[in-house]
């Protein structure tokens, strides 16, 4: 049995996520193949609510996945489709294949299932259906009913068939069908004359036919699901589409990605600071090789244009933060200090460290406060944005330029050393010399204020730049000195800095 679909079909692919989570990173990297693969041939990407599991599904949920594809910027075309409003279109392909004889009515309990399980795992056999109820007499289905017994749904799957289909990702793939567990369950229990819930390989290809996807692209973990399906199809008189399977995300030590490794839904990415240009990358390297000379940093579109499955993985993909720090770090960069002050300033305002220039406009008084000023903040992202990887990196890196830092245990040590005080003594009493004009000095004029007040203390340069550097920021660490000494001028914040040291 083949998979090969009609190549003059018009290329539509899906994303069906169940609102039983938030968005994870295996599902929106499922999102990333499908939105490339139809941009690169001009198709569409379609999105499906696979809502059916009425315990667990949740509309914050939808509500999380549909925020977080946009955030990524993986549009779609027309509206979502909701799969429990189709429920009716699957019961309707149930009963058609219970009428063409492909299902029936197994009315075997659970206590008779689990009692089945328990002696095939103690004769050490895989656990199936040994398919009981498929050929039942009409007396015998007579006789379950009296007793009051509900019936799933089974499908018919032929051990001896071998289902085969042409993989985009892996090539020529090959199930028997004695390896499927015997026959399928397609809907819950319910009365004999009632049709139960439809079950997951039954809805999907129902809906997959309904919504005339060509491509169905997702995870390597549902290999065994499309070759039940694949017979679900056939039953039904479908046409196919053509499959790909993906690899899986997987940990450092070579296991599927999940909740115990920590961070993996994308709302949590976003909360941390990655951008949503970076994650999109990075998730299209998870698996896909891009051709030579393209890099490692490129857009969606980009990607796009380059896409094919000829260079999907078959092996799993690693995650790797360091890689995903190194291009969110590129983002922010490439992004220009403008927009990145864009970004950086509602995290400043939320801490109370900053406000918006109209904000300040508007105030009675009319006073700007130097933190208000754009042209001020705008220095200080591009001071920042060399040493960012996360943009929560640009709150924790900009909080010693909006309040006073306390010591540490470097910085206090460094104040100890002879000639240290002295040193920011001299240098706070040229800065108070030059009064509010102190706030206006160029560059060249603060160097030769720390050469003056190095020679007046009778110390090296270097000891007065390490103790300025204690005094400002409290730690022996940070950015560049003279910018950040020349920024905390303008905000009148450098001299009762040097002078709490004294």
């Amino acid at each position: 049995m083949g998979a090969e679909a009609s190549q003059t079909r018009p290329v539509r692919v899906r994303l069906a996520p169940s609102p039983t989570g938030t968005l994870h990173i295996g599902t929106a990297r499922t999102a990333v193949f499908n939105w490339l693969f139809a941009h690169h041939c001009g198709g569409q990407f379609l999105l499906r609510i696979e809502d059916t599991d009425k315990e667990r599904s949740k509309p914050e949920f939808t509500a999380n996945i549909l925020a977080g594809l946009q955030w990524l910027g993986l549009h779609w075309d027309g509206d979502p489709v909701i799969q429990s409003a189709r429920v009716e279109l699957h019961r309707a392909a149930i009963q058609q294949l219970l009428d063409s004889g492909h299902a029936y009515r197994c009315y075997a309990t659970e206590a008779e299932l689990t009692a089945m399980r328990e002696l095939q795992a103690a004769s050490k056999q895989a656990p199936r259906y040994d398919n009981r109820h498929r050929d039942l007499s009409p007396e015998q289905e007579q006789g379950f009913i009296a007793e009051g017994r509900e019936a799933v749904v089974r499908f018919r799957i032929d051990d001896n068939r071998t289902i085969s289909w042409c993989d985009l990702v892996r090539g020529t793939m090959r199930w028997s069908g004695a390896d499927l567990g015997g026959d399928m369950v397609i809907a819950r229990r319910a009365p004999a004359d009632q049709i139960g819930d439809p079950l997951y390989n039954l809805v999907v290809v129902v809906d997959d036919a309904a919504m005339a996807i060509s491509h169905v692209i997702r995870g390597e973990d549902h290999l065994a699901n499309t070759a039940k399906q694949l017979l679900l199809y056939e039953a039904l008189g479908y046409p196919l589409p053509e499959f790909a399977h993906t690899p899986l995300i997987l940990n450092k030590e070579g296991k599927k990605l999940s909740k115990r490794d920590g961070v993996t839904s994308i709302s949590d990415f976003q909360a941390m600071g990655y951008t949503a240009q970076a994650l999109a990358n990075y998730m299209t390297l998870l698996g896909w090789s891009p051709p030579e000379g393209m890099g490692e940093r490129f857009s969606l579109a980009e990607a796009a244009a380059a896409f094919g499955f000829e260079r999907v993985n078959k092996a799993g993909a690693r995650f790797d933060w360091d890689k995903l720090n190194w291009l969110n770090g590129q983002v922010l960069r490439e992004q220009g200090a403008d927009a990145l002050r864009g970004q950086l300033l509602p995290l400043w305002v939320a801490r109370g460290w900053a406000v918006q220039r109209e904000t300040a406009e508007a105030a009675a008084d009319a006073i700007i406060p130097v933190h208000a000023d754009p042209a001020w903040q705008l220095a200080l992202v591009e001071l920042l944005a060399p040493s960012l990887t996360l943009l929560a990196d640009g709150v924790e890196q900009a909080e010693p330029f909006f309040t006073t830092p306390p010591l540490n245990q470097a910085a206090a040590a460094q104040l100890e050393t002879e000639g240290a005080r002295p040193a920011l003594a001299a240098l706070a009493a040229a800065l108070e010399k030059h009064g509010p004009a102190a706030a206006a000095l160029s560059g060249d004029q603060a160097q030769a204020l720390l050469g003056e007040a190095a020679t007046a203390a009778g110390v090296k340069k270097g000891v007065i730049m390490k103790s300025l550097r204690a005094a400002l920021l409290g730690s022996l660490q940070g950015p560049d000195l003279l910018t950040t000494w020349l920024l905390l001028m303008r905000s009148n914040d450098a001299l009762p800095r040097i002078q709490r040291c004294l």
